[in-house]
């Protein structure tokens, strides 16, 4: 069984009709989606935990249909990591303790700041003075507070200079060696995809097909 499947697909956004007819597979493991900008990636990611619904077809999840579970439950389990860093004001502690307490969970912020590659020092920081790289790291580290099976990940790199985008790479490298953990990475640049994922699906441009690489 899959983690993903969409069967028959069209999903249009902002009035544009994005994908039609889709079929595609997505496996347990890292899948990256590549491609340049405006050609669905986002799209598809979102259909994942419904931030949208398709016009037609089913998106499935381990083989339920995503409409036959309950939102707030399906978007614990499988979390999205937002291309910019969007974190409340307060600590870097505070921004993981929320998350936890959203998903009912009691987290222990050391070990999470760990699986996100950040220093225990970090915790009491105000989380929106870090630097960009830092708080896309915070950003993981409040996600996995959630508990989730599988992690989206949208274009995480894309506003990090390089050494940055490096420790962002080994972080997510990292949490790809857990076996309970799936992630799910959109990205334009192929050499990342190629870096950090097992398999690949590429849109090579506006309205074309979605193909599976490998």
């Amino acid at each position: 069984m899959p983690l993903f499947a969409l069967e028959d697909v069209t999903a249009v956004r902002s009035g544009r009709t994005v994908f039609e007819g889709l079929e595609l597979a997505l496996s347990e493991g890292v899948t990256a989606v590549v491609g340049p900008s405006g050609v669905g990636k986002s799209t598809l990611l979102r259909l994942l935990n419904r931030l949208a619904d398709p016009e037609r077809g089913v998106v499935r999840y381990r083989g339920c249909d995503v409409r036959s579970l309950d939102v707030l439950a399906l978007r614990r389990e499988v979390a999205l990591v937002p291309q910019l860093p969007a974190l409340l004001p307060g600590s870097v502690a505070d921004n993981v303790r929320y998350a936890a307490r959203v998903a009912g969970r009691v987290p222990e912020v050391a070990g999470l700041l760990a699986d996100a590659a950040l220093s225990g020092d970090l915790a009491e920081r105000e989380a929106t003075a870090l630097s960009v790289g830092e708080q896309q790291r915070v950003m993981l580290a409040r996600a996995l507070a959630t508990g989730p099976r599988v992690l989206l990940a949208d274009e995480p790199t894309a506003a990090l200079d390089e050494d940055s985008r490096a420790l962002v790479e080994r972080t997510l490298l990292g949490l790809s060696d857990r076996e309970d953990l799936s992630i799910v990475i959109v990205t334009h640049d192929r050499a990342q995809a190629d870096r950090l994922a097992e398999s690949v699906v590429a849109v090579p441009a506006p309205g074309a097909g979605l193909a599976v690489l490998g």
